[in-house]
């Protein structure tokens, strides 16, 4: 679910310095989002919201988030519904699993 070589590009990126804060950013900004489309989704900005998460998530390496976001974010563009259930479980378990992975809980 992580793809931990763009995890390491990023850290080389950034620079270790840096990069805790900036995951910690991109973590904040993703879950925002996240939150929003748990409990209240809005049809009229779904595709934009879906846009922003795939672009955040792949920075971190989440890859098969990226993927269900994309498809998302095609759907909702033909005004088609999105699967949120299935999107959310991605994002939880990927978020779990890049916070062990970084050594961190939240």
């Amino acid at each position: 679910m992580v793809d931990w070589d763009r995890v390491a590009q990023l850290r080389t990126e950034i620079g270790d310095a840096d990069f805790e804060a900036v995951v910690t950013l991109f973590l904040d900004e993703v879950a925002e989002v996240a939150e929003k489309l748990r409990h209240a989704p809005d049809p009229s900005t779904m595709d934009a919201d879906l846009h922003f998460l795939k672009g955040t998530v792949l920075n971190l390496g989440m890859h098969e988030l990226g993927r269900l976001c994309d498809q998302g974010t095609e759907r909702a563009a033909r005004g088609e519904p999105v699967d949120l259930d299935a999107l959310l479980e991605c994002y939880d378990e990927s978020r779990r699993i890049l916070l062990a992975g970084l050594g961190r809980s939240d």
